[in-house]
């Protein structure tokens, strides 16, 4: 079990309709733009000269900086304050650890910490060129250190420890040092793959050979060995378009954590995640480093409809076209390289050359399409319980407020739940759960348009660009797609990636900014900034013990607020919210389940305060065992709640059962669905919004 580093994430969390028409908009309405924080991006590319030369790098900078100037929503001087925080922002960036740089290389570095205002504005890269050398010549060290500590057995029996947080390490006074550093690490990856494996050797169904600690331990050598060898590999062939991009980043995150550079690559990648589209062949890859294969092929896709690409496919070549033209080799390639190979518009061809599980190779010439990936589109289930008899509550879940902002226009979220509504209606359901937990955010469009399906018109956000009067974004439509009970899931992370595409303008792909130049405030002129939305009623979560979001970032916008703007609802109200608290409290008491998930919080707090490990053999084994008797507490929590029910829409069925890859994927969130039992105390809380409703003769 690994048990570094400790993820983040935070508490689970019930946003409910309100019981004031006033207040509904900015609590309930504002779930939706509260989890979409602050960032609204704009794209531009800029510069005509070839990536890489000094020209280039040069217009590049210089464009950055105007535009941060020119149109960042809360711009800064650019003067030695400003480098002052680059330099810091930079060295986390690229050591934030301090592995790689020593005092000395510090020191060089730290010449121009007050000078890279400077720099930027003249454009040279003094800096970011010494940075990049010293960075290579340590590469070149580091790697023959740990190539050298584990070329023979390590020892374990000095009484020593391992600080993991870079935060609280000052920089090694020298190579000696720094050497001890990744002797130290060594030493913990090493005793930490020996603990896993003598953990399983220990279960009484192990059927292995039970190997002795000498033997463990070099095995675990050789594998720790090649895990840093193929890390180093990466980071080697990082080449200085991508480490430019790293200190242009620095640059653009010293004003807010979500304005950023992005090459092509990773523009490319960003419409994807936004949009849920691309173009392609419709096939998942997946590489160990050296061999790509074919993980799935997807349901309907061009790959799909050709017929041949199979998983379990090891794609040994790629050719553009139908095959006539060259074959390039990819092996060892990484996986982005080769999927920018395969990855091509629609209409054109790209022939694999690909060998089959069965050792036979072959060529497939597959036609590329836009390809829709599913699992990312908004989807509706039937809940319901026992209790309830055949009472039933729609569910809807939305992982991101994802939109196609090309002329095509074949993704929309506030569209795809529209529909979902629609079919939650025909099966006459008598309250409806919106599950955004997870959720980072999106199309401000489709959060607007989404936001009046639950109410008859009015205001729905403000949108306050700098030195400009806010704008008030509205619903217009006076229909209401849904006026019944309605509760919003929320978690921390439907927070903390906090982007909206507002506008691109492109000429050349050489690379692109997105730049914060608009905040957004609630109705009320409260911004959700920092501070977020609180929930009705919050329940138990593995993580609602840590600290997560935008204050977690270095440089976040500052909290504000606005003018209110007038607004009033009538569509729905609750009959008492604090009856609807205290139900939920008294359940949520009494469920064994909810208890173990707020000890295991604890735990998990725990787990990630603790930064320092020991490395003497036997203190860590004593301190893995106890790491792992906790642990081992809170296996197998989570099992089909009883009494609750958990089914698809009659009208999806013909769909899912199209593919056996449907199939499966819709098996496997069924099976996760009836586990979850923060969604079941939600159906609930419906269910009492449905009775205090009938108590109150408004049903």
């Amino acid at each position: 079990m690994q048990y570094f580093p400790v993820g983040v994430r935070r508490q689970a969390d019930l946003k409910t309709r309100t019981s004031s028409m006033k207040l509904k908009s900015s609590l309930l309405l504002f779930s939706f733009l509260g989890v979409l924080g602050v960032a609204f991006i704009v794209q531009r590319t800029f510069n005509t000269q070839a990536a890489g030369t000094p020209e280039h790098d040069a217009a590049l900078m210089q464009a950055l900086l105007r535009h941060l100037s020119g149109v960042h929503f809360q711009p800064k001087p650019i003067d030695d304050n400003l480098s002052k925080s680059v330099f810091n922002l930079y060295l986390k960036d690229i050591d934030g650890g301090k592995r790689f740089f020593n005092r000395q290389d510090i020191e060089q570095l730290s010449a121009y910490e007050l000078k890279l205002d400077d720099e930027a504005q003249a454009g040279t890269f003094v800096f970011f060129d010494l940075s990049v050398q010293l960075l290579e010549k340590s590469l070149d060290k580091t790697q023959a250190w740990y190539s050298e500590a584990l070329a023979g057995p390590l020892d374990y029996s000095v009484n020593d420890a391992l600080e993991s947080d870079g935060d609280k390490l000052a920089w090694a006074k020298n190579d000696a040092e720094l050497r001890a550093r990744w002797v130290s690490w060594m030493k913990y990856e090493v005793l930490n793959r020996i603990s896993d494996e003598q953990e399983k050797q220990s279960k009484p169904d192990f059927k292995g050979e039970k190997k002795d600690f000498s033997t463990l331990e070099s095995e675990m050598r050789a594998k720790v060995l090649d895990t840093y060898d193929k890390w180093f590999k990466r980071l080697k062939k990082l080449d200085r378009n991508r480490r430019m991009e790293i200190y242009l980043n620095s640059f653009t995150n010293v004003f807010d954590p979500h304005s950023g550079y992005f090459s092509p690559q990773e523009k490319e990648n960003f419409d994807i995640q936004m949009s849920g589209k691309l173009e392609g062949i419709g096939a998942r890859l997946q590489s160990d480093g050296e061999k790509t294969k074919i993980t799935e092929v997807v349901p309907g896709g061009p790959a799909w409809k050709q017929g041949d690409l199979q998983a379990e496919d090891v794609v040994l070549k790629v050719s553009q076209g139908s095959g006539d033209g060259e074959f390039l080799d990819i092996m060892g390639w990484e996986i982005d390289d080769v999927v920018s190979k395969i990855r091509g518009p629609k209409g054109t061809q790209v022939t694999l050359f690909v060998q089959k599980a069965d050792g036979t190779e072959r060529t497939i010439t597959i036609t590329r399409d836009v390809v829709i990936m599913e699992e990312g589109l908004a989807k509706s289930l039937i809940l319901g319980t026992e209790a309830h008899g055949a009472d039933k509550i729609g569910y809807i879940f939305l992982p991101k407020f994802y939109a196609d902002f090309t002329s095509a226009g074949a993704t929309s979220c506030a569209a795809d739940v529209k529909k979902e509504l629609d079919k939650l209606k025909a099966e006459q359901v008598r309250g409806i759960i919106l599950d955004l937990r997870g959720n980072g955010g999106g199309s401000l469009r489709d959060v607007v348009q989404m936001s009046g399906f639950f109410v008859e018109n009015g205001p729905i956000v403000q949108v306050k660009s700098r030195n400009r009067s806010p704008e008030i974004m509205t619903d217009n439509d006076s229909r209401v797609q849904w006026d019944g009970p309605l509760v919003v899931m929320v978690n921390g992370m439907s927070a903390s990636a906090s982007e909206i595409l507002a506008a691109a303008e492109s000429v050349k792909p050489l690379g692109q900014t997105k730049l914060t130049m608009q905040k957004f405030y609630r109705v009320s002129g409260k911004t959700t900034q920092l501070v977020g939305v609180e929930p009705d009623i919050v329940l138990p979560d593995f993580y609602n013990l840590l600290e997560n979001g935008e204050s977690e970032n270095d440089y976040p916008l500052e909290t504000t607020t606005i003018d209110p703007v007038e607004y009033s609802q009538k569509v729905y109200k609750i009959t008492d919210l604090n009856q609807l608290r205290l139900n939920s409290a008294a359940r949520v008491d009494a469920i064994p389940v909810f208890r173990k998930i707020g000890e295991n919080a604890v735990r998990i707090r725990k787990l990630k305060d603790q930064t320092v490990y020991p490395l003497q053999k036997e203190k860590f084994e004593a301190w893995h065992t106890r790491m792992d008797e906790e642990a081992k507490r809170f296996d197998n929590l989570f099992s089909p709640v009883e009494g609750f029910t958990v089914r698809n829409l009659m009208s999806d069925l013909t769909q899912i059962e199209s593919d056996t890859s449907r199939q499966a994927r819709n098996e496997s969130w069924l099976k996760d669905r009836k586990k979850d039992v923060q969604l079941k105390e939600a159906v609930e809380i419906v269910f009492d919004m449905i009775r205090m409703d009938i108590i109150a003769g408004k049903q």
